[in-house]
């Protein structure tokens, strides 16, 4: 499988990612098939994954664990701060208090000395950024992290963030982890652009939608059902004029991808390689199968007649459901406006 830099870390990993968050009880309860969903990850050349300590309360990490026992080093490992990890109120977001508690129980669960790239999984507007980014710088000085990665952040905030390690002699971010997809593309506009100036790599995730470009969802099949469902109704129930939208582009993108001797599987995941900013994409199956429909794309490459029909169906820089953005400003929901 072909490899890129991680931004200009100097890092090789693979262009497919895989992403943990479905394994355990967000996903596959079965540790011994996640287990060799990830070996058959490794053995196809899969070196990267991704994972979470509020995936499955810790679930997630312990599995990775104990797939990576005897090929850790062979392995740049991910992982995340930030989610609540109980109901103490100080049991989440990006302080240096908290911070400093949770890689030790990440390193605990994930049964390693170190982690690749440790990640602020959403953006604090509690927390200032200084507070976080020396908190990380200590944990690279020690040994115990190697890169530090944020999930999500607005162009404003890379830049914030990148000027404070600057000013304060702080380690920066060395990557970007948002949502990217045929129907997600916000970050078109300033995020792709702004990770491209300062050098840092991009590993998207849900470039299925969250499963809407998996041939799942079609206007025949009506409603689905499932956990993702239950948890973010906003972005999967079909009330929504937003997400009758998306359905409405799924459909043509299925077409199209049928046209190209595709399936929409792989012109989805090659859509979000086919981007200069982008390093891996993530990938998050949920079973052995997942993991061989999306296997095929690392070796498809878009043809700019395919990606023109891809804009006019949803255009640069468009998120057909803005709840798919991952985050938004506080600033813009309803209780914050001036109206």
């Amino acid at each position: 499988m072909e490899h890129r830099m991680l931004g200009r870390t100097g890092v090789s990993v693979s262009k497919l990612c895989l992403g943990a968050m479905m394994f355990g009880a967000w996903g596959n309860p079965d540790h011994e098939e996640g287990v060799r969903i990830i070996h058959r990850a490794l053995d196809a050349g899969i070196n990267f994954i991704d994972t979470a300590d509020v995936y499955g309360a810790g679930e997630s990490e312990e599995i990775v664990a104990k797939a990576l026992k005897g090929r850790r080093d062979d392995v740049v490992l991910a992982t995340k701060v930030h989610f609540p990890m109980g109901d103490d109120p100080n049991h989440r977001g990006s302080s240096r208090r908290w911070i400093m508690t949770e890689v030790e129980n990440s390193l605990r669960r994930l049964q390693t000395d170190w982690i690749d790239l440790y990640q602020i999984h959403r953006p604090s507007e509690e927390t200032d950024i200084d507070e976080t980014l020396g908190a990380l710088s200590d944990l690279v000085h020690q040994g115990k992290v190697r890169y530090l990665g944020h999930s999500t952040f607005a162009a404003s905030q890379i830049v914030e963030a990148q000027w404070t390690a600057e000013r304060r002699g702080r380690e920066r971010f060395r990557c970007e982890q948002p949502p990217y997809s045929m129907l997600t593309r916000g970050i078109e506009h300033d995020v792709l652009p702004t990770c491209r100036r300062y050098g840092m790599g991009v590993i998207p995730y849900s470039p299925l939608a969250g499963g809407w470009l998996s041939g799942r969802w079609r206007i025949s099949t009506g409603q689905q059902s499932s956990t993702r469902m239950n948890r973010l109704p906003d972005r999967f129930d079909l009330s929504i004029p937003a997400n009758q939208r998306k359905l409405e582009a799924v459909e043509q993108l299925a077409q199209l991808a049928e046209e190209a001797g595709l399936t929409l599987i792989e012109m989805a995941i090659a859509f979000v390689l086919r981007h200069p900013a982008v390093t891996a994409a993530i990938i998050g199956p949920r079973t052995m199968a997942h993991l061989e429909s999306q296997l095929s794309a690392a070796e498809v490459v878009l043809s700019d007649d395919v990606l023109d029909r891809i804009d006019e169906i949803n255009p640069p820089g468009m998120t057909i459901n803005r709840a798919d953005n991952g985050w938004t400003q506080s600033s813009l929901q309803p209780d914050q406006r001036r109206r």
